[in-house]
């Protein structure tokens, strides 16, 4: 007999989400018992006091989250040992851990931890890809030691309760120190569950075996549009080896995404019934982290990024995608209000980024330093030594006065929420006070180009120009409103 939905109601979370995840008879019933309690816990209990629209659109994230999982569960797409690598790892630890851990930081410290951490243990890469936020090639040699990354993963477990971690590069499958590769390191830390970006060209049969064996880990592999807009930015023949590579983790039942960069060429294709028809129900991609283009990197220029005319309308878009198709999609700027606005340098729920060469950097598109993580641990220190530096502390000032943790009627506009691209005037700001130096030789070149500055600047006002009146109207004017009222009262 399946039980009722008063009973399901009454399941704890962990349980719920098993029988999504794992009974088909039970799975369209505790779905719809999922979302309700989603929503009563993020919009009607709202226990964080955001604007109504924020805990709406947080909402819709997380329904669409468990609409992709169902999806892949139907298609026969997640084995078994990713499912209890989902259920245990990524829900139990992740998202629903009551964590002593992290409380008591707070206590001793006055803020929150981080949710995770960004790591790219390697620079080198099989490809070389127009407009590399990294200036990865395959001559590239930089590299984090084996036992430096087993210490962070360490680390940040034992400091701050953190079980999530994100995986970049540089093609982080080609990465290798002391006989282990990045499957080995996921292997024996499996109480953490790993999120990978790579370019999917190394991702064969045996590869795709390995992810379903350790369970934990799933790529986001990235594409720029379909064949001739992948191909163009990546090299030719690209696009046919991802194709392999979907193939290949859908056989053994590893869960994946897509990667999109958003450049000027590409934004309105990206987003388009075409290709979002391909990835998701074609090739069975479950999630979609959109990148829009930053002028970092290899031959940065403001050139290929997205004009605020484009932001705008990826805002419309992709709100609509999220609400009334239920996409698990996020763009890590127009989404910004999901995660209340900026989450760099270590914020409460937030991250930071350490590189190949151990700089520890606000986020991967910020390429800026004051600590390195190996003279960090040689003169004693650790995790919590880099995140209470000035450098970050004072980012985490800027988050909270522009947005984080305001109250309902006074958030900052969360559609411009990146300190380095939306708001690049404080952040030069803070970057010229603390004396960071920049990670690479073309962050070092963008700090003494004053085109590239005023540039910057002035597509972050604009977009912010064109963006407030959404703001203002949808997400805080219903929450000045009901100060107004009540002082009225």
């Amino acid at each position: 007999m399946l039980p009722t939905v008063k009973s399901m109601l009454a399941m704890p979370f962990l349980t719920l989400v098993n029988a999504v995840l794992a009974n088909d008879a039970l799975r369209g019933l505790a779905l719809k018992v999922g979302e309700k309690k989603i929503y009563h816990t993020l919009v009607e209990r709202n226990d964080s006091g955001g604007p109504r629209r924020v805990q709406e659109d947080k909402y819709y994230m997380l329904r669409n989250m468990l609409h992709s999982i169902n999806r892949a569960l139907e298609n026969m797409r997640v084995s078994p040992s990713v499912r209890r690598g989902l259920i245990r790892v990524l829900v139990g630890n992740v998202l629903l851990e009551d964590n002593a851990t992290r409380r008591a930081f707070e206590e001793t410290h006055g803020f929150g931890v981080p949710f995770f951490l960004l790591i790219s243990p390697t620079k080198r890469c099989n490809l070389r890809c127009i407009g590399c936020y990294a200036s990865s090639c395959a001559a590239n040699a930089e590299k984090l030691d084996y036992e430096t990354a087993d210490r962070i993963l360490t680390e940040k477990r034992e400091l701050w309760g953190s079980h999530f971690t994100v995986i970049s590069g540089g093609e982080p499958l080609m990465w290798e120190s002391e006989g282990k590769d990045l499957i080995d390191v996921a292997a024996k830390h499996s109480d953490q569950y790993f999120l990978m970006y790579t370019n999917g060209t190394l991702i064969d049969e045996k590869m795709a075996q390995r992810m379903a064996e350790v369970g934990n880990i799933t790529p986001a592999i990235s594409v720029e549009g379909l064949e001739n807009e992948t191909d163009a930015r990546r090299g030719k023949g690209v696009h046919k080896r991802i194709l392999k590579a979907f193939e290949n983790l859908r056989n053994n039942g590893v869960p994946f995404g897509i990667s999109i960069t958003a450049m000027r060429s590409n934004a309105e294709f990206v987003l388009s019934d075409e290709f979002l028809d391909f990835y998701f129900e074609q090739q069975g991609a479950v999630y979609g982290w959109i990148f829009q283009y930053m002028p970092i990197g290899r031959s940065y220029t403001l050139d290929l990024m997205v004009t605020p005319e484009q932001r705008k309308w990826m805002f419309q878009r992709e709100q609509h995608l999220i609400r009334e198709k239920a996409l698990f999609i996020a763009d890590f700027w127009n989404s910004g209000a999901v995660s209340n606005g900026c989450i760099s340098a270590g914020r409460s729920g937030g991250y930071f980024y350490i590189d190949w060469n151990g700089n520890c950097l606000p986020c991967a598109f910020n390429p800026y330093t004051v600590d390195n993580i190996y003279q960090v641990y040689r003169e004693g220190g650790d995790l919590n030594t880099v995140l209470i530096s000035p450098f970050f502390r004072s980012i985490r000032e800027w988050q909270r006065d522009y947005s984080y943790m305001k109250p309902a009627h006074e958030v900052g506009n969360q559609i411009v929420p990146c300190i380095s691209k939306d708001h690049h005037r404080e952040a030069r700001e803070i970057i010229d006070a603390a004396g960071a130096r920049p990670g690479d030789r073309e962050a070092g070149e963008a700090l003494k180009d004053p085109a590239y500055y005023r540039g910057l600047v002035a597509c972050g006002d604009e977009v912010d120009r064109l963006t407030r009146p959404i703001w203002e109207k949808e997400y805080i004017g219903p929450e000045r409103e009901r100060v107004e009222k009540k002082e009225a009262a």
